[in-house]
């Protein structure tokens, strides 16, 4: 046995630990420990070590498919196994493939897999892809998809697979709720897979998942030739199927260049394109390997690399302490644009790329859109982590969260903590302040004249200084002013976020609010385990509330803070159940609200709710342009929901602009 082999045997090993744990925390623990570029190239290794060697090591990844199901759902092993596909980055072999036949090319779309039971016309099962063998069983969450139909007018046996998916925006609407960056979803696909395998599908049904069919396993009774009659027949009986294109030969890369177009607008994950054979039979005489299907293949795309040089690592604290490491280097073009920027994520990420000042690296757009570092080619390791916070000079600390290495500013008097916390206290969702810019505010604590929350209602002490300031001037102190008085008066849910209690997002406000009936004497008196028994909320955020309302020092700013604002009752308004169990999807413009946030809690005052997209359930979807060809009015007029002009749904239902 030579020295090389025993080499390659060493390295095969430890590239099965490599890859199981990565595979592991992407699929199981809905983490990302490296990304798709970095496990796509250490597969790739092994798959070539493999074929040099001619051995396949027990367990190898390259013959495992999927995550194994976890212990806290119920498991059912699939009829037959659940394969991963062969890939390519080659257009040219794409074309190849087809050797002369007609395939449906189609996204792949980036969720989690599922496959669905129609019995009797009703949706009777739902189990995940688990390890391709055996599956979790999650029906009661499927349910909750916003557009999968529970009845369908078919009463035979009916199986089916696809992609259970969280789009973009609503990915980015989830997001923006959370208040600490450490509880910040990583990507989609994570938010996806945590929300498709809840125990309680309450939470499931709050994160907006659609379903997407791409394969009809089974219809009893009937028979198809064509795999394109299969999808029509879906569509038919209400499902939502993955797009998809008839190619041959001759139009397939042109197909693909459509798609590669259209994934930079694209509002659902895909990491690539599906092509199968369209004729059924053909498929069926091509058999399988030991885990690729013969009648399918998956086309990633092939990532535009540019090779540049790292500059520098800035270190970015944000509100809750986190300073989190971006990579600056040499401007390059990629995909048509200029970056020079790319987040490093956090510790862990950084060493495992062992980046250093003046390294080569060559970075890629993930899915075309999200500027990574794919490789560090010179691999110093010299880029020091700081010891001291960049913003207040405070000692910093090192420490693990969620098996994650991550950068602390330990100092509670940060600047940069404390301008990020009043910024969010005086936004949107909190007290909603005007004029009131993370820069002013940064203005504003420099000069002394905010230290907190309650300074912001007291301006009227610093009237002459804040008018002679640059940007200022008589008039934007009054407009300024005018919006701090009115902000005053304020919900109990607005002020809980407004304080940015980690973990306590927009929803989770308005949920403790409302448990508690707006009382905030009740809130400070609450216990853990009362707040963690709220739906929707739970141990962690419990935990972190109540740990808010135990400290000193935040109840001696929030005792300060009370004494300049009014807390209104949100529960006792007349009619307040009117739109209970209806629920409204908002868009575009409006005329007699100041913007869709407003009109949304006239909404809920009223018990309604409101959502980010239509689905069979939804009671109207209001929007002034009502022959919009937008997508959300597609959406409607498909499921026959009433699209109704703002004027329309305020007569309609009896509601008044003005609390």
């Amino acid at each position: 046995m030579s020295a090389q082999y025993e080499e390659e045997i060493k390295r095969m090993k430890e590239l099965h630990k490599i890859l199981k744990e990565a595979s592991e925390s992407y699929y199981a623990k809905d983490e990302e420990i490296m990304s798709n570029f970095e496990y796509d190239r250490l597969y790739d290794e092994l798959v070539e070590l493999e074929t040099k060697t001619g051995v396949v090591l027990s367990g190898s990844p390259t013959m495992e498919v999927g995550y194994e199901a976890v212990d806290s759902l119920p498991k059912e092993r699939h009829a037959s196994p659940m394969l991963s596909l062969n890939k390519t980055k080659s257009r040219e072999e794409l074309k190849d493939w087809l050797a002369g036949k007609v395939g449906l090319l189609s996204w792949k779309l980036d969720g989690l897999t599922i496959v669905l039971t129609y019995e009797g016309g009703e949706l009777s099962k739902a189990v995940t892809r688990g390890n391709g063998e055996v599956g979790e069983i999650i029906t009661p969450n499927a349910r909750m998809f916003v557009n999968l139909p529970l009845k369908i007018n078919y009463t035979g046996r009916l199986i089916l697979r696809g992609e259970a998916v969280i789009g973009y925006a609503d990915f980015e609407k989830i997001n923006a709720t959370i208040t600490d960056p450490a509880l910040v979803y990583k990507n989609p696909r994570n938010l996806c897979s945590g929300s498709v395998r809840q125990l309680n599908n309450e939470i499931t049904k709050k994160r907006s998942v659609r379903f997407y069919a791409f394969t009809l396993v089974d219809a009893e009774g009937m028979e198809f030739a064509y795999r394109k009659e299969q999808m029509s027949f879906l569509s038919s009986l209400g499902f939502e199927t993955v797009e998809y294109k008839a190619v041959d030969e001759s139009n397939i890369l042109n197909a693909i260049s459509e798609y590669e177009k259209a994934i930079e607008t694209y509002d659902i994950p895909s990491d690539g394109l599906v092509l199968t054979y369209d004729d059924i039979a053909y498929s069926r005489t091509l058999g399988r390997t030991a885990k690729f299907p013969r009648d399918s293949i998956a086309f990633k795309w092939q990532d535009e690399i540019a090779k540049t040089t790292l500059q520098y690592i800035e270190w970015s604290p944000s509100r809750t302490g986190l300073i989190n490491p971006v990579a600056v280097f040499a401007p390059v073009e990629l995909e048509g644009t200029t970056v020079s920027r790319a987040s490093v994520h956090n510790v862990s990420v950084m060493q495992s790329l062992k980046l250093g000042i003046g390294d080569t690296i060559t970075v890629y757009k993930a899915n075309m859109i999200i500027p990574q570092i794919a490789e560090n080619l010179t691999g110093s390791g010299t880029v020091e982590i700081p010891d001291i916070c960049p913003a207040c000079g405070g000692k910093t600390q090192i420490r693990e969260q969620n098996d994650v290495r991550v950068l602390i500013c330990t100092n509670p008097d940060c600047p940069v903590k404390h301008v990020k916390a009043l910024t969010l206290f005086t936004s949107r969702d909190a007290l909603n302040m005007d004029g009131l810019s993370e820069m002013t505010v940064e203005k504003f604590t420099e000069r002394g004249i905010i230290r907190q929350y309650a300074d912001f209602f007291r301006l009227a002490e610093h009237k002459d200084e804040i008018v002679g300031m640059e940007g200022f001037g008589e008039k934007s102190y009054q407009n300024l002013t005018e919006s701090i008085e009115k902000a005053r008066k304020t919900t109990l849910a607005k002020l809980l976020y407004g304080l940015g209690i980690p973990g306590i997002g927009v929803a989770n406000a308005k949920l403790i609010a409302r448990h508690f009936d707006d009382n905030l004497d009740k809130c400070r008196q609450a216990d853990v385990e009362e707040v963690s028994s709220i739906e929707g909320v739970g141990p962690i955020m419990g935990q972190s509330f109540v740990d808010y309302f135990n400290d000193a020092h935040n109840l001696e700013r929030l005792d300060t803070l009370m004494q300049e604002i009014e807390l209104i009752q949100t529960v006792s308004e007349e009619g307040a159940d009117e739109l209970k169990g209806k629920t409204f999807v908002v868009t575009g413009s409006l005329n007699h609200f100041k913007d869709r946030s407003a009109l949304k809690e006239r909404i809920e005052a009223k018990g309604g709710k409101v959502s980010g997209s239509v689905s069979s359930k939804t009671e109207c979807l209001i929007n002034n342009d009502i022959n919009s060809t937008s997508g959300k009015n597609k959406s409607a007029k498909e499921l026959n929901i009433p699209i109704l002009s703002e004027d329309d749904f305020l007569a309609k239902y009896g509601i008044s602009p003005d609390f």
